[in-house]
């Protein structure tokens, strides 16, 4: 890692992204005393990793990119277990909630590895409730789900932050974190090289484009438009003009006057806004 600097807000979710080996789990891993940090300090709501080590880990949850269980064991036991490893008291009435919240009451007398990998992943996630933390970290949280599940553990994300927990995740799926974050932090070889709030990001570093039908085609742009940085399509037909999201706009109104002194008409007009898919790949490519 580089001189990582980072603060988690109480209550938010906070999206890591970045490519294989950017650095994301081993992150994670120090954070929650796994892998042994060099230099630095970290705290987890207040309590240093070190020399709080007891109070810091009790308040974190892990769920782990790897499905790492005991195959031969029930899900109550190991969900129950897990709390005991944190010297909880016994609280099957919890056990039960976090169960049924997660599907998995019915399956509670199986043996885990009975279950699909979806319930498996479950059954992490349960057993990363037990203790009852504060702080939760996903690892790629959906990493081998179908669709219907992926979006169902996005439900019960928001769910569980609305009960109060802060959560942070690892994710490929750039979709996810769109549709999760309050704020997007991008790693890249081992450098956390942008954190910045979700909508705001997408304002600051997202393009619009803005796609103009031709009614006849034409084999060239006139010189009159080379300002506009406009492109044609490969079958003269199409015009396409990019600008920022924020405050560009301003230059579309004299695109159209310009347009019409020269003589271009136009059927058709579209607009696309990059996505946070978009954006995260100019940053990493902008920060190799």
């Amino acid at each position: 890692m580089k001189n990582v600097s980072l603060d988690i807000r109480r209550r938010e979710i906070f999206a890591l992204l970045g490519p294989n080996g950017a650095g994301k789990t081993t992150l994670i891993n120090i954070v929650c005393g796994i892998v042994n940090a060099t230099e630095g300090i970290v705290s987890v709501d207040g309590h240093d990793i070190i020399r709080d080590y007891r109070a810091a880990r009790a308040e974190i949850g892990l769920v782990p990119q790897e499905l790492t269980t005991d195959t031969f064991e029930t899900v109550w036991n190991t969900v129950r277990f897990s709390r005991g490893l944190f010297g909880r008291p016994s609280n099957p009435a919890l056990i039960e909630r976090v169960l049924r919240e997660l599907s998995l009451w019915d399956r509670r007398d199986s043996r885990i590895m009975t279950l699909s990998g979806g319930m498996k992943r479950r059954v992490m996630i349960a057993k990363a409730l037990a203790h009852e933390p504060n702080v939760l970290f996903l690892d790629e949280p959906t990493a081998g789900v179908d669709v219907e599940l992926r979006r169902e553990m996005w439900r019960l994300v928001r769910e569980l932050r609305e009960a109060g927990a802060t959560i942070i995740l690892t994710t490929h799926y750039i979709e996810e974190a769109e549709h999760l974050a309050d704020r997007v932090g991008v790693i890249n070889n081992g450098e956390l090289v942008v954190v910045e709030e979700k909508d705001a990001l997408m304002r600051k570093l997202g393009k619009k484009h803005l796609t103009i039908a031709l009614c006849d085609r034409v084999d060239r742009i006139p010189d009159s438009l080379t300002g506009y940085a406009l492109t044609l399509s490969p079958d003269g037909r199409e015009l396409t003009y990019a600008y920022d999201a924020v405050g560009g706009s301003d230059g579309v109104r004299p695109l159209f006057r310009a347009l019409d002194e020269a003589g271009l008409s136009y059927h058709d007009v579209a607009t696309k806004e990059s996505s946070l898919e978009e954006i995260f790949v100019d940053i990493v490519r902008s920060h190799p």
